[in-house]
């Protein structure tokens, strides 16, 4: 009896832990992942239900998308609601902590982008793709590369687009059957780098200093005074953190649960001396979110990352999402055709300087791509600011043997790559679903790299 008894209560502490913990974030996934990629990206739900949320335990979820409010709600076996809205200029926010009908009402600033004339100026500055026949460039081989990167087996790699730019020009660019120059694209935390270039620009309008400790109110009268800018920026904060996506965990919670994830992040207490380990924590780029609103006036906080960097570079095709607070979730949600992803490769390409105007600081490059001195894990390579390295260090080897060391990468989850390799002149923006079968940096970038003559 006492047996039947303890397995009874195992199951109802189960039951209650999915229906509590996990049903809330599998909905608050289903639904987000759903209104972005059906009102930001434009695509059919069928083709998302099939994809993006095909696989166990996402495929538990139901989802209702009402296309006259644009908003997405999720369930889990009938329980643990979440919706989601799509609002113009902000994409896609899960309600929570706040009233839909606030959500709704929050102004937006955003302005659109500035109309380009597609046949006068050629890409970066618009959008038309400049034909070249360089004998520099060994077309065919190219091509070879590119369909590595497509080579599919068993429909898991899921590559959906490959831009290639080298000295300033695309030079190749393919895309899956069902996408195009024209969709965008989720980066997940390819948004990181997004919102370290935001720092960097504030630091170029001298509202921001990196090694000064982090304006961050509840952290000026304990230990976590010590953690400056440069390192979240480092992901060296201290700050105890789980990033862990396939279960309950601190990254999951705050993407799903949460109404301000920065604020969220703010309150875990330290673990270790802010600089002395690395810990890759999504919860640092949200607390740089909320630092970043807290300098820029409010009437244009919404409007600052287009104004100052994407219009600025021609990322006209670009969504930046927000939490529901309002404030931009800088450590995920960024939407983005591949050629606007190339596009910021190719800012810091050139040292942050677009058309003649320095849109990053003097040394914010050399800054990014300058190994954390934190211990960290030799499994995950080295890392800079926001961005990842290739080079080797005392704590970590070399991530590709066969790439140049100086090339750096923004990384999202699920295979999203921005690889700039500056001594090969060279942008490569991969965007992808990737479910295994997972495409190999090391085979395919030398591929790309043995195209261009020297």
């Amino acid at each position: 009896m006492l047996l039947y008894l303890l397995l009874l209560l195992l199951f109802l502490s189960i039951g209650i832990f999915l229906v509590t913990k996990v049903f809330p974030i599998i909905a608050g996934y289903g639904a987000k992942v759903m209104c972005s990629n059906v009102f930001v990206c434009e695509r059919l739900a069928e083709d998302i239900i099939k994809n993006e949320l095909g696989s166990f335990p996402l495929n538990l979820g139901s989802y209702i998308i009402n296309k006259q409010e644009r908003s997405v709600t999720g369930t889990v076996l009938g329980l643990a609601k979440m919706k989601a809205v799509y609002r113009e200029g902000l994409g896609a926010t899960l309600i929570i902590g706040v009233e839909e009908r606030e959500l709704i009402e929050q102004a937006s600033t955003i302005i659109t982008g500035p109309i380009v004339t597609t046949g006068t100026f050629n890409w970066p500055l618009a959008n038309k793709v400049k034909s070249t026949g360089s004998p520099l460039i060994d077309h065919e081989q190219l091509k070879a590369a590119l369909a590595e990167a497509f080579f599919d087996v068993g429909n898991k790699r899921g590559t959906r687009a490959v831009v290639v730019v080298y000295d300033g020009e695309i030079v190749a660019e393919q895309y899956a059957e069902g996408f195009s120059a024209n969709t965008k694209l989720a980066g997940w935390s390819m948004a990181k780098s997004i919102t370290s270039a935001l720092i960097g620009i504030l630091v170029q309008q001298n509202k921001l200093d990196i090694y000064a400790p982090a304006p961050i109110a509840e952290w000026q009268n304990d230990e976590r005074s010590k953690i400056t800018i440069a390192h979240l920026l480092n992901m060296s904060s201290g700050l105890k953190w789980w990033e862990y996506y396939m279960a309950p965990s601190d990254a999951t919670n705050m993407l799903y649960q949460e109404k301000n994830m920065g604020r969220f992040a703010i309150h875990k207490k330290l673990k270790d001396e802010p600089g002395s380990k690395f810990y890759y924590s999504s919860g640092s780029t949200n607390i740089l979110s909320n630092i970043i609103r807290s300098i820029v006036d409010e009437a244009d906080y919404h409007r600052f990352p287009y104004d100052q960097l994407f219009h600025k570079i021609g990322m006209n095709n670009t969504v930046f999402e927000v939490d529901a607070s309002g404030t931009f979730v800088g450590s995920s949600y960024c939407f983005a055709t591949a050629s606007d992803w190339a596009r910021f490769g190719l800012l810091y390409l050139n040292d942050g300087i677009w058309n003649g105007e320095r849109i990053l600081p003097e040394g914010w490059v050399s800054f990014t791509t300058n190994p954390t001195t934190a211990k960290t894990a030799k499994k995950e390579g080295s890392y800079g600011a926001h961005c990842w390295l290739n080079k080797a260090t005392a704590h970590a080897p070399k991530k590709y043997p066969l790439v140049p060391d100086d090339c750096y990468r923004c990384q999202g989850y699920e295979g999203q790559y921005v690889w700039i390799i500056p001594s090969e002149k060279l942008v490569v923006v991969r965007l992808a679903l990737e479910k295994g079968n997972e495409l190999d940096p090391n085979i395919f970038l030398p591929e790309v790299i043995k195209a261009f003559k020297r």
